[in-house]
């Protein structure tokens, strides 16, 4: 699938729920490959903060990012919006510190963003396929997340409150189709006798009982109640008999369950790519949401650096054994560190090492607790590059390869005894005047164990 933007600008109003800041919001088509980004066009200086896990500064009753000192709060029901519609690319530009809270559900996001037309752009979304079933257990909130493999993204929300009105709620998204009927004006809920705490905290600013659904989870005293009414400007606050104040209809009667829903769709596009998988999340709230979207973006850039890693079949004939490979190299043992020779292109090689316990230096390298040593990683990956290099001369057993430099090299796990490395080494630029640079890259199984940039010079053997 392409990615996709709006295909024309538009504009909404309105107060933000817990700044009580009033904010124009303007939407524009955003180029491919940009992001979600937002602007505070109200600054000295506009300052574009993109929606992405690493600017979030708080998730205390909403979503807030922050940059450079610039905060924008409540940014999730916006994102769940454009999240539901699939949109990859859009400038969000607002004129102050919060999104707009409007009815307290992504619905009139949903329908300006739809309205204003969807189109496709020439770039490829770049998913996150979940391919192994990944847990999560917050600790401190008790919030547990499950995420299996599927050809598309649904979620199920299972919410539990110990309220004699609100006990135990599920809602379940097959598809992202079914968003704009089944999650969009699901509105934010809270529960009364959260208010008060709410309004002493200096939050809640913009709120009203026009843009939340408020539930009496337990009897409040009259007395409290007109307390409450009067600190919140409302001439009284009634309860209903199913625990809703002042009379609001409920549009579901799992309403709050479908927000939870989208409050985590909101949050999970802070990962910055759309997901296939099936989430499954008991008890979520914005902490544990983000907590949990930080895993997922760990499993997304572990999964993308093993998206080239070569495939080893020990069954498969290698292109050069061990008798081929010193045809090329001047190397042999104890340092010939290349055993077999499996993918040989004009680009790229893939070398395997055995790592056994009768290699000479685990008699002196930590001898009571083997290990490869990540020096001689960095040498076994050099080898395998070595043969793409000489395999470009006419005459290769008259050339050999010399270290020049290595940067950017990184040890990400110990090697031991028991271990087969396979060593992939890539061409990041062309083979010029001899210098031969390169990007190399260790696995054993599935894990990364070593990398750099290496450079060598292809100089005659004398």
């Amino acid at each position: 699938m392409n990615q996709k933007t709006i295909s024309k600008e538009f504009s909404i109003e309105g107060i933000g729920l817990h700044t009580g800041k009033y904010a124009k919001v303007v939407f524009k088509p955003g180029a491919e490959k940009t992001g979600i980004k937002f602007i505070r066009i109200d600054l000295e200086e506009p300052a574009e903060i993109s929606a992405n896990l690493r600017f979030v500064k708080s998730t205390i009753r909403g979503t807030t990012l922050e940059k450079n000192g610039v905060y924008i709060h409540t940014v999730e029901h916006v994102l769940s919006a454009i999240m539901g519609l699939e949109i990859d690319n859009i400038i969000i530009e607002l004129d102050g510190p919060e999104l707009p809270i409007l009815d307290g559900s992504a619905k009139e996001y949903f329908a300006l963003l739809k309205s204003a037309g969807i189109i496709n752009q020439e770039a490829d979304k770049d998913y996150f396929v979940i391919r192994d079933k990944i847990e999560f257990i917050d600790e401190i909130t008790g919030s547990e997340y499950l995420a299996l493999p599927s050809d598309q993204l649904s979620i199920t929300t299972l919410i539990d409150f110990d309220s004699e009105y609100l006990g135990s709620q599920y809602a379940h998204l097959n598809n992202l189709s079914e968003y704009e009927l089944e999650i969009s004006s699901a509105r934010t809920f809270v529960f009364l006798r959260e208010l008060e705490e709410l309004h002493d905290a200096g939050l809640i600013k913009g709120g009203k009982l026009e843009n939340a659904i408020v539930i009496a989870d337990k009897l409040m005293e009259k007395s409290k109640l007109e307390n409450l009414a009067k600190k919140l400007n409302y001439a009284c606050i009634d309860i209903d008999s199913i625990g809703v104040v002042n009379g609001k209809k409920l549009r579901f009667a799992n309403e709050p369950a479908r927000h939870k829903l989208l409050d985590i769709l909101g949050d999970l596009s802070l990962i910055g790519k759309p997901i296939k998988g099936k989430i499954i999340a008991n008890r979520p709230g914005h902490t544990s949401n983000i907590k949990f979207a930080k895993l997922l973006k760990q499993k997304y850039q572990e999964q993308k650096r093993l998206k080239n890693k070569p495939n080893y079949d020990p069954n498969k004939e290698a292109i050069l054994d061990v008798i081929g490979i010193q045809k090329y190299l001047p190397h042999r043992y104890p340092l010939l560190l290349v055993d077999k020779i499996i993918e040989l292109t004009d680009t790229i090689v893939v070398g395997i090492k055995n790592i056994t316990f009768n290699e000479a230096f685990f008699m002196g390298h930590f001898p009571n607790n083997p290990i490869f040593p990540g020096v001689l990683q960095m040498e076994a990956l050099a080898q395998t590059g070595g043969i793409l290099a000489l395999s470009s001369q006419s005459d290769p057993g008259e050339w050999d390869t010399y270290f020049l430099k290595m940067n950017n090299v990184k040890f990400k796990r110990m090697v031991i005894p028991g271990d087969t490395l396979i060593l992939k080494m890539e061409l990041l630029s062309p083979i010029r005047r001899g210098i031969v640079h390169m990007q190399g890259t260790a696995y054993v199984g599935n894990t990364i164990v070593s990398e750099g940039e290496l450079t060598a010079q292809i100089v005659k053997r004398t």
